[in-house]
């Protein structure tokens, strides 16, 4: 039956080693996410008209990268192991046995974020519009990754676009999901940001639509992708992707809400004056 659909690529996840060191598909997909996503803040740092600066932007960076290594490794250590982490505490410091998590990252980021506000007496709101464009370069990258590695796969499908992946012990075609989600959350909902921010707007409106896009998104394509097998779905067809996405939504709703607002009340103050 496999020999119907499309056999995954011979990729090599080790482009080369040199002794016990070893070059990476995974690692470089980061790096080229990171310097894409450094370009594009320090061409919007200069021209912001003095409001951000290079050497901000590179601050910036560095409390994101630190908040993405740190929640995504306790967000995926607590939201999807929980229970091994009960009987193997030291687990919760194996990084190199992998596992990180989308909504872990986010977490960590959202407080390096109001640190960085804090630090430069900027609004927490204005920074969160700031790197909002930034980060689905990052995640569009990072499903590449994924797919090279040939992890986080699909459900099983009969359709003409199912992969067979090496690794799968039923070695039955199923949904690129990873692909899926490198266009949808990564291509798509850049693009969606990118035409936010060239245009004036309210304060957290790009805030906003990155969490409701990423949520529904991701939302979406948790339909087709396979449940972590330790896990399952939750309860009825739910998964825990689909369970963490639902509240990003409704904080992007909220997010948006309260920018309108504030406008509206700077408006009505600057009227009455």
């Amino acid at each position: 039956m496999s020999s119907d659909f499309i056999q995954f690529p011979a990729i090599d996840p080790v482009i080369f080693s040199v002794g016990p060191v070893a070059i990476r598909w995974y690692g470089l997909m980061y790096l080229i996410g990171f310097i894409a996503a450094m370009f594009i803040a320090n061409r919007a740092a200069d021209n912001s008209k003095g409001e951000w600066t290079r050497d901000q932007v590179s601050d910036l960076l560095f409390y994101g990268f630190l908040g993405v290594i740190l929640g995504g490794r306790l967000g995926y250590v607590f939201f999807y192991q929980f229970e091994y982490l009960l009987v193997e505490p030291m687990y919760l410091f194996k990084i190199w046995e992998g596992g990180m998590s989308f909504h872990g990252g986010l977490l960590g980021v959202i407080t390096a974020i109001f640190l960085f506000a804090r630090k430069t007496n900027k609004r927490f709101l204005a920074v969160g519009d700031f790197v909002a464009p930034l980060v689905p370069i990052g995640l569009g990258m990072g499903r590449i990754g994924n797919f090279i590695n040939a992890e986080l796969w699909g459900r099983q499908t009969d359709m003409p676009l199912g992969v067979v992946f090496p690794n799968d012990p039923l070695a039955v075609p199923r949904h690129p999901s990873q692909l899926y989600e490198f266009a949808l959350e990564g291509v798509v909902l850049f693009a969606i940001l990118y035409w936010i921010v060239r245009k004036p707007r309210t304060l957290g409106l790009a805030s906003g639509a990155f969490l409701i896009g990423y949520g529904v998104f991701r939302t979406f394509i948790e339909f087709f992708r396979e449940p972590d097998a330790h896990l399952g779905f939750i309860f009825a067809n739910v998964t825990q992707g689909q369970i963490l996405s639902f509240p990003m939504i409704l904080t992007g709703v909220a997010i948006i809400v309260i920018g309108r607002n504030m406008k509206a009340k700077a408006a009505i103050a600057g009227a009455s004056k």
